[in-house]
């Protein structure tokens, strides 16, 4: 009876935040699963302290430290900064949609994927608006090129986060595997995007367009800038990624010029309370039924199995679910590093296959849509399958 409990509550909960509401309910992501966790201790599935135990603070550490440094980054005026510095350099629209594919990617690869498509995209549409250009191929670019992009690190995005804590994979040496693949997958996007939106792209044309007017605070953008330093240095010395987080975090919450209240407004709250939730269920889900024996039946062991598998997965239960049903078929690996570079490769990168398929797509297209701009499911696969496919195959022939 048990192992249906677990298996109903873990398909229920994932139908949700795949879905990301209930018709006729008001509950998303974030209730949903903090409503499966609770649930798996309430059926008798977990215990209390079971339930205390699985939840992986590592990752809800350094998802908050990393939130209120981008918080400071964004309240300075850092990345209306960055947008005006590449549109000053874009005289042509393939030299935009390279802008927007670096600074997207880059940006992603050291901070949170979803917190820079966020902040990106109205910078963009304004710009792309403003020339009187198409923007649905540069507003599609900042997702692909955001979930390319953060497969570079462990910070890239959460369910990187948590792979780091899981593998204790160092951060140098996740870094000098994943980036090349994501600087493969970045060529390809900006190919991809132009090969789809030839007559927005192969013309002859010059643009002038005059950067969004963006109020810095100086004081506090070299305060940060050198904080984010600090961190990212941190990481690649070898600093657990939580302690780093939290104290760059922590360093930046006493100011002069910004209430402290402004920097907690921008933490994404409910998105800590949904991996709180999703460790929870997945754990009820692996006590009661993945158990040992019956994950040494089911043979991952080829990359290119894992990484199929992977793709598969992510884009049935989203990225971050996928990774945590993983953790114990990873485990039982020959080399469970390896297996952790390959999941948290594909796992990404299949986040470009639709509209649905990572959190940072909906970002950008209900930022997009408040702007008047829409982008359409068909439009989005048309750029994100073969983009998917084309850099999962890279990543696996690389790893």
């Amino acid at each position: 009876m048990i192992p249906v409990l677990a298996v109903a509550i873990f398909a229920a909960t994932y139908a949700v935040v795949a879905l990301g509401r209930v018709p006729g309910l008001h509950i998303d992501r974030a209730g949903a699963a903090f409503l499966g966790g609770v649930l798996m201790v309430a059926s008798g599935v977990l215990s209390l302290d079971d339930a205390y135990r699985a939840i992986d603070f590592d990752t809800i550490a350094l998802l908050l430290g990393m939130m209120v440094i981008v918080a400071n980054l964004r309240l300075a005026g850092f990345f209306g900064l960055v947008t005006g510095w590449v549109v000053a350099r874009a005289h042509h629209p393939v030299v935009l949609l390279v802008g927007v594919v670096l600074t997207s990617g880059v940006l992603s690869a050291v901070l949170v994927n979803d917190t820079i498509c966020l902040v990106l995209t109205p910078l963009v549409l304004a710009i792309v608006l403003q020339l009187g250009r198409n923007p649905v191929p540069y507003v599609i670019a900042i997702p692909l090129a955001s979930n390319v992009g953060s497969t570079a690190t462990l910070t890239g995005n959460p369910q990187n986060m948590i792979i780091g804590s899981l593998s204790h994979i160092p951060y140098g040496a996740f870094a000098a595997a994943l980036a090349p693949v994501a600087a493969v997958g970045l060529v390809l996007t900006v190919a991809v995007v132009v090969l789809i939106w030839r007559r927005e792209f192969l013309v002859r044309v010059r643009l002038a367009a005059v950067a969004p007017r963006t109020r810095v605070n100086r004081a506090l953008l070299g305060k940060t800038l050198v904080v984010t330093v600090a961190v990212m240095a941190a990481f690649f010395a070898g600093v657990r990624p939580a302690l780093a987080a939290l104290v760059g975090g922590a360093v930046l919450l006493p100011s002069r010029r910004v209430k402290v209240g402004r920097m907690y407004e921008e933490i994404d709250w409910t998105l800590l309370l949904m991996f709180c939730g999703l460790f929870v269920v997945v754990a009820g889900l692996e006590r009661a039924v993945l158990t040992a024996e019956r994950v040494a039946l089911v043979r991952l062991d080829q990359p290119g199995l894992l990484g199929f598998a992977t793709a598969v997965l992510s884009n049935i239960v989203s990225n971050v679910p996928a990774v945590l049903v993983l953790k114990p078929f990873i485990a039982a690996l020959p080399d469970p590093a390896r297996g952790w570079r390959i999941v948290a490769m594909a796992a990404t990168l299949a986040g470009n296959f639709t509209l649905l398929g990572s959190v940072a797509n909906l970002i950008v297209v209900q930022r997009a849509l408040a702007s008047g701009v829409r982008i359409g499911f068909w439009p989005y696969f048309l750029a994100g399958a073969p983009l998917t496919v084309a850099t999962i195959l890279a990543g696996i022939a690389m790893l």
